[in-house]
């Protein structure tokens, strides 16, 4: 079956960086458009970062351009999303995405786009 497996959060200062990674399995990882969304406690899970299958296209929401880049390794079978500047308003539970699409330069944002999700990794910022 399809496994996001997300790694790469913790607690981090006001300013810092982090750097997650979401390992999948189980699907043909080329063939998907990914995304990151978070969700901070007592708020609706949101999105963040989107990535078309070659690379081509990237998307962001307003609130992290300039300091948040999406990326991927299709040959490793892995996204990830470096993470700058980092505020205090960035702590979520941070979740990649899998949505299988022929369109290979498309990319998704809206949460029931999506086919496939990790469990989610823990982001704190202290400020």
């Amino acid at each position: 079956q399809v496994q996001l497996v997300e790694s790469g959060g913790g607690l981090v200062q006001a300013g810092g960086s982090l750097r997650l990674s979401c390992a999948a399995s189980g699907l043909t990882f080329g063939d998907n458009a990914m995304a990151w969304f978070r969700q901070a406690p007592g708020k609706e899970r949101e999105f963040v970062a989107a990535i078309s299958r070659n690379s081509a296209t990237t998307r962001y929401v307003d609130f992290v351009k300039g300091r948040f880049t999406i990326s991927r390794d299709n040959a490793q079978n892995t996204v990830y999303l470096q993470m700058n500047s980092l505020n205090s308003e960035d702590t979520a539970v941070y979740y990649c995405a899998a949505k299988a699409t022929s369109y290979i330069a498309g990319v998704y944002f809206r949460r029931q786009d999506f086919d496939s999700w990790g469990q989610g990794t823990q982001v704190t910022v202290s400020s």
